[in-house]
């Protein structure tokens, strides 16, 4: 009826503001939205269930889910061999883009996408969906898992439902359930030994306290050990940093060359101008105390720190990635089909990271990049540039880190997860060059790769611990 005789494009959303569940009820939806829809298309049909919108995007030829929702959830997934004894599992998934997981009989079942539990009206969908799906499948979980963030919303409420019920709590490392999601999608047994994760993603909680977010794991169901890692540097500002990429471009470059001498070199570049403007003495002073500046390792935080360096989305991000999808989308192709590796902007690798871990420095990467906007190096070059080198320094890190163990304990498989690897460019350029290697390489279809996926990790490892109990 609305389409009738309008001869122009439109666009088509889910009804609800940003960030907030949609609405599915008629006085719901004339309240919530009457500042921004003009007409209503009323039913008197009651909708029982919230269901999102499914996102699913092509690399390649591979179709892979990055919200799994209408259409594609709840996800119902035999679990690998081992897992036959499996106890019944709930998890609870995490703070950002939340799904929830049962496991039971034999099956994971992933829920469909909730949203970010920041919303309160999100968060009573999370709980109201939670006792909806154990109704429904008659669950009794013997074991609840959560991430380990205390603050995550999903974790206190797991922790005071096992507390309620009396059965057992799981904390899981997220960047472990990120790979062991991965390893469950792929169908790796529960006895076939361990994989070589590389997690990368915007910010979890690490197993040290610390926030984690560029990382390379030794693990298998059960346990992960930290082998690897990108190099931490400060969030100025904490939660702002996500939302001011310029902030992350500041800290890494204080990081890595030092305002002297970043001044010294590139004083005529417009990026000098726009960060000499910023207060630097307050976050000068943040970062030297460590207070609201933490450090982080997060792949995430350096794709906004280069592409905001590169003047994309440099002030304001107004939803998460942006400054990273923009930068994505910028990449020119012929650069990245023609041009050599020597040409991919270089990273070390180093023994300087935390506990003296191998890391990934981007101390060579700035200063390729700060010399190529000296020569007015045209953005989505620049753009091919980032990608190709990072690609190089994954697949150089994993090398190192097999040297440098004994033959026997060297891993041929690899496991990709987290959100950074819904970059369709990093994505296809590290699994091309792994696969030349010889190595195999496990990634994300069915699942998300970002934190939608967490949860059939969580339950997984819950799992795999109960039963070796």
């Amino acid at each position: 009826l609305l389409l009738q005789g309008m001869q122009r494009p439109i666009v088509l959303t889910s009804g609800n503001l940003v960030d907030e569940p949609q609405c599915i009820d008629n006085t719901d939806a004339k309240q919530r939205l009457a500042g921004v829809a003009d007409y209503f298309l009323m039913h008197d049909r009651g909708i029982a269930r919230r269901v999102d919108d499914s996102v699913v995007r092509m690399t390649g030829n591979v179709a892979r889910v990055m919200r799994g929702a209408r259409g594609y959830a709840p996800l119902a997934m035999a679990l690998p061999a081992g897992f036959e004894r499996a106890p019944q599992v709930l998890a609870m998934g995490t703070q950002l883009k939340n799904t929830f997981c049962l496991v039971r009989h034999g099956q994971a079942l992933l829920s469909p996408h909730i949203g970010d539990l920041d919303d309160a009206r999100t968060f009573a969908d999370f709980e109201k969906a939670i006792a909806d799906y154990a109704h429904l499948f008659q669950s009794a979980p013997e074991a609840i898992a959560v991430d380990m963030h205390p603050d995550y919303q999903a974790t206190k409420f797991g922790r005071a439902l096992a507390q309620r019920q009396s059965i057992a709590l799981v904390p899981v490392q997220h960047h472990h359930a990120h790979t062991a999601a991965c390893m469950a999608e792929n169908d790796w047994p529960l006895d076939a030994g361990p994989v070589l994760g590389v997690t990368l993603d915007g910010l979890g909680f690490g197993a040290d306290a610390s926030l984690w977010g560029g990382e390379f794991l030794r693990a298998d169901y059960r346990q992960c050990t930290r082998v690897g890692t990108f190099k931490p540097v400060a969030l100025p500002g904490g939660e702002q940093a996500m939302r001011e990429p310029w902030r992350n471009t500041y800290a890494h470059l204080v990081a890595s060359i030092g305002w002297a001498a970043f001044a010294q070199e590139h004083a005529k570049l417009e990026l000098f101008a726009y960060l000499d403007a910023k207060p630097r003495r307050a976050l000068d002073s943040m970062m030297a105390a460590g207070m609201n500046a933490p450090l982080a390792s997060s792949c995430g935080r350096l794709f906004d720190a280069v592409a905001a360096a590169a003047g994309v989305c440099r002030s304001i991000a107004y939803y998460e990635g942006q400054a990273a999808i923009e930068f994505e989308a910028l990449v020119d192709e012929g650069t990245l089909r023609e041009e050599g590796d020597d040409f991919g902007y270089p990273f070390t690798i180093t023994d300087g990271g935390p506990a003296g871990l191998p890391m990934v420095e981007p101390l060579p990467m700035w200063r390729a990049l700060l010399h190529d906007l000296e020569q007015t190096t045209p953005v989505p070059v620049i753009a091919a540039r980032f990608h190709n080198g990072l690609a190089i320094a994954i697949v150089r890190m994993i090398a190192q880190l097999n040297r440098n163990v004994a033959k026997a304990e060297r891993i041929r498989t690899v496991a990709l997860s987290g959100g950074v690897f819904q970059n369709k460019v990093l994505h296809a350029q590290v699994e091309a060059r792994l696969a030349a290697t010889g190595l195999r390489v496990l990634t994300h279809r069915q699942v998300p790769a970002n934190d939608g996926g967490v949860a059939l990790g969580q339950a997984v490892i819950a799992a795999a611990q109960r039963i070796a109990h």
